[in-house]
C-alpha cells in the first residue's frame, strides 16, 4: 500500500488538505514566526525550578556506538556535541545509559558503571562547550540523561537477546524464544531491589557529573514500561495498579531522595496496542483472539487491544506530578513491535514492515493523545512526540501545538541525526536546509539493529564515509 510522501506536498495548504481527507487533524500554522517576533517556540518555560529557554527539545536516542565496555566513544561525543549546537534547550537524556551491563540493548550502549561520573562529565562538557560557542548562554540549556534497563529486550553482547522480563507475555514470550513456564528469565523481587540500587547510583553519578536530570526510562516495551502492564505478576511489583506502578514510583522517589539537586523526568509511552509482526510482506496484529480480554498492555482497551484507552497513563500522570516529577516525555507503543505506531515512517526498518497506514494518521495519534493528556494532568510539563515525520512541515506543527496548548515542548529525535540545527534555524526565521530534512528511511534503526552504529546514513557525511558500516547496510538493504 503506497500513501503519498511529505515532501510531495508544496505547501501548508496541500498538507492540511490532505490530512483533512484521512481525518488526522495535525495542527499547522501557515506562517512561521521568529524569535525576535515572539514565536511561541521561542518562549522559555520552567522546569524543575530551572529556566528551559525554548520550547524545543532532544529527545533520547541509542547511539548503539560506545567503547566494548560501555564508555563514551568519539562518535557518541560527536553526537551530543550536535546537540549542544541544535538550538533546543532542553536536551532530554539525549543517550540512553543502561544501569547494569546485562540490561544493555546492544554490546556497544553506554552503560552507567563502565562510565562513572567521570565519562559521563564528557558529555556534559562537549554538549555545553558546543552550546556555548554556536549560541552563547548556555543559562536556559537543561541538559539531562536517560537511564534505563532494556528488560526484553536486552542484548549485552552479540549472541542475540538475553531477556530479563517482568512476566511472561502470551504473544512475546513466543518471539523471543522464552519458555513460558520458566523462571530463568523472570526478574525476581530482590532482583528489583538490586536494580533500584542500581538506577540510584547511576543517578549519583549523573549528578556529580554535572547533569541537571535525569530521565527514569518507562517506554517502548523496556523494563520499566514492561512493569507497568504486569497484571500477570505476583508480588508487591506487580497484580494490581499500585503493585505495577510501584518500581517507577519507588525509582523516584529514591532518585529524589538520593539526589535532591537533580530534575526528574520519565519517558513514557502513553499507549499501546497488541504487537504486531510481518506476514507475507505486510505488517497486522499478532493473533490474539486466545487472550482476551488482554491483561498484557498499558494504555490498551482491553477488550480490543488494537485500541488504545488513557484511563490508566493520565492516572499515572497525576500520581508521577504529585510525586516530584518534573515533566513526562509522551510517547507511544514500542519500535521493537509496534513500529508505525511508535515512529510513523514512510520507509520501515529492516525487521519492520510497511505501513498500514498513513503515516500522518501515526502522527496525529500521537499527537492528540498528548493533548488529552496535557488537559487532563495540568501542572506537568508535558513534551511531545512523533513530529519528524511531517519534516518540511515540522516547524509549522510544532508552532501550531504549542501555540494551541496542546503540548509545552516538542521533542526530536531522528531529525537531530541528519539535521541537527533544525531548532536553531526556525527560530532565527532561516529557511530549512532541505537536504538535510529526515525523509525516515529508518537506517538509524536498521543499522544497530544489525550490529551497526546508528547514525543518518543517507544525509549525514560522517556516515556516509563510515566504513565498513557503510557498505555492510547498503548489503542489508539489498537483501530487503
Amino acid at each position: 500500500m503506497q500513501f503519498p510522501r511529505v515532501a510531495r506536498f508544496r505547501t501548508v495548504a496541500d498538507l492540511r488538505s490532505h490530512c483533512d481527507s484521512i481525518g488526522a487533524r495535525i495542527p499547522l500554522d501557515d506562517a512561521l514566526e521568529t524569535a525576535a517576533e515572539g514565536s511561541p517556540l521561542a518562549s522559555a518555560i520552567e522546569i524543575g525550578g530551572r529556566r528551559v529557554g525554548n520550547r524545543w527539545c532532544i529527545h533520547p536516542m541509542e547511539g548503539w556506538d560506545a567503547t566494548a565496555d560501555g564508555r563514551p566513544s568519539e562518535t557518541v561525543i560527536r553526537r551530543w556535541r550536535h546537540f549542544g549546537t541544535s538550538g533546543a534547550k532542553l536536551i532530554w537524556g539525549g543517550e540512553a545509559l543502561a544501569v547494569v551491563p546485562e540490561g544493555r540493548a546492544n554490546p556497544h550502549q553506554l552503560c552507567a558503571p563502565a562510565c562513572g561520573s567521570e565519562g559521563l562529565a564528557t558529555l556534559v562538557a562537549a554538549t555545553r562547550d558546543a552550546h556555548r560557542q554556536r549560541h552563547g548562554d548556555d543559562g536556559d540549556l537543561v541538559v539531562a540523561i536517560q537511564l534505563t534497563h532494556s528488560g526484553r529486550f536486552s542484548r549485552p553482547s552479540g549472541a542475540g537477546f538475553r531477556p530479563r522480563i517482568a512476566y511472561h507475555h502470551p504473544l512475546l514470550d513466543a518471539r523471543h524464544r522464552i519458555d513460558p513456564e520458566s523462571a530463568e528469565c523472570l526478574l525476581s523481587d530482590d532482583d528489583i531491589e538490586r536494580l533500584i540500587d542500581a538506577y540510584v547510583a547511576a543517578a549519583c553519578d549523573a549528578e556529580a557529573a554535572g547533569f541537571d536530570m535525569v530521565d527514569l526510562k518507562a517506554c517502548h516495551g523496556y523494563l520499566i514500561h514492561e512493569f507497568l502492564s504486569a497484571r500477570r505478576r505476583p508480588g508487591r511489583f506487580g497484580g494490581d495498579f499500585e503493585g505495577r506502578t510501584r518500581l517507577l514510583r519507588t525509582l523516584v522517589a529514591r532518585v529524589r531522595q538520593a539526589c535532591p539537586g537533580l530534575v526528574i523526568g520519565v519517558r513514557l509511552s502513553l499507549f499501546d496496542i497488541v504487537p504486531w509482526h510481518k506476514v507475507d510482506g505486510h505488517g497486522e496484529p499478532w493473533p490474539h483472539s486466545d487472550a482476551i480480554p488482554y491483561d498484557c498492555g498499558f494504555g490498551v482497551d482491553a477488550a480490543d487491544p488494537t485500541r488504545i484507552d488513557l484511563a490508566e497513563p493520565i492516572r499515572l500522570l497525576a500520581i508521577l506530578r504529585d510525586e516530584g516529577v518534573a515533566s513526562v516525555n509522551l510517547t507511544a507503543g514500542s519500535p521493537y513491535t509496534v513500529p508505525h505506531v511508535s515512529r510513523p515512517a514512510a520507509f520501515p526498518p529492516s525487521d519492520g514492515y510497511p505501513p498500514p497506514e498513513d503515516p500522518l494518521l501515526g502522527v496525529w495519534r500521537q499527537i492528540e493523545a498528548a493533548a488529552v493528556a496535557k488537559a487532563a494532568v495540568p501542572g506537568l510539563v508535558l513534551v511531545g512526540t512523533g513530529y519528524t515525520y511531517l519534516q518540511d512541515y515540522v516547524v509549522h506543527a510544532a508552532q501550531a501545538a504549542v501555540r494551541r496548548g496542546m503540548i509545552d515542548l516538542v521533542g526530536l529525535g531522528r531529525m537531530v541525526l541528519s539535521y541537527p540545527e533544525l531548532p536553531a534555524d526556525s527560530l532565527a526565521g532561516r529557511s530549512l536546509a532541505r537536504p538535510l530534512v529526515c525523509r525516515t528511511f529508518s537506517d538509524c534503526t536498521t543499522a544497530p539493529r544489525n550490529g551497526l552504529r546508528s547514525g543518518c546514513y543517507p544525509l549525514d557525511e560522517y556516515y556516509k564515509r563510515l566504513e565498513p558500516e557503510a557498505s555492510t547496510l547498503k548489503a542489508i538493504k539489498a537483501k530487503g
